[in-house]
């Protein structure tokens, strides 16, 4: 005689199949609704201008037609410069004007031309210093950097700076910095609000 089985039967509960069934459209849905939401962030993201976004920044170059009585250095930047530009923040008069408070990472690179580590002894100091030069109410020193007995000086910081404030840079002494942009930089990035 054939075997039957043991004659226990196996009940299935008969929500499974329901559960099975509404599951299916439930992740579909959810899939679907992420889709939606990834694709709506990055169209308002595409629509915000660069000043939104924190794009204010800026790698100037020396501009080596200012006056040369003047201990002030002179920038320039712009695409047809090679590597400096400009975006958010402009040049005035050769000085950079910050368009937008924040907390920003300044840095500059000097390095002096015809240079030796006797030329910059104590007989012939050099200190490179920069500092918001305008508003005259804002005016303070942010870096002041020597150059003892070397020939390059290179520095950063964060500091807070504000829409309108003027950022300049004097070179005092009678050396002069070197015309390479490899070697004499300076810029801004806006790191926080």
């Amino acid at each position: 005689m054939p075997e039957e089985g043991s004659g226990c039967s196996v009940r299935r509960r008969p929500y499974g199949c329901v559960l099975r069934a509404a599951l299916v459209p439930l992740v579909a849905g959810l899939v679907i609704c992420l889709v939606v939401c990834i694709q709506r962030l990055a169209q308002a993201q595409q629509q915000l201008p660069l000043e939104s976004l924190g794009w204010d920044i800026a790698e100037l170059q020396l501009n080596h037609t200012g006056p040369q009585q003047d201990p002030r250095l002179y920038w320039q930047g712009g695409p047809a410069l090679g590597r400096s530009f400009l975006r958010g923040p402009e040049l005035d008069k050769g000085q950079l004007r910050i368009h937008r408070d924040g907390i920003y990472m300044v840095h500059i690179q000097v390095t002096l031309a015809i240079c030796s580590s006797t030329t910059t002894s104590r007989h012939h100091p050099t200190t490179l210093a920069v500092g918001i030069c305008s508003p005259a109410s804002r005016s303070i020193s942010l870096l002041r950097l020597s150059f003892h007995q070397g020939c390059t000086i290179a520095s950063q910081r964060l500091t807070p700076l504000a829409r309108g404030d003027t950022l300049c840079t004097n070179l005092t002494g009678t050396l002069l910095p070197s015309r390479n942009t490899d070697e004499t930089f300076f810029g801004v990035q806006w790191v926080h609000p």
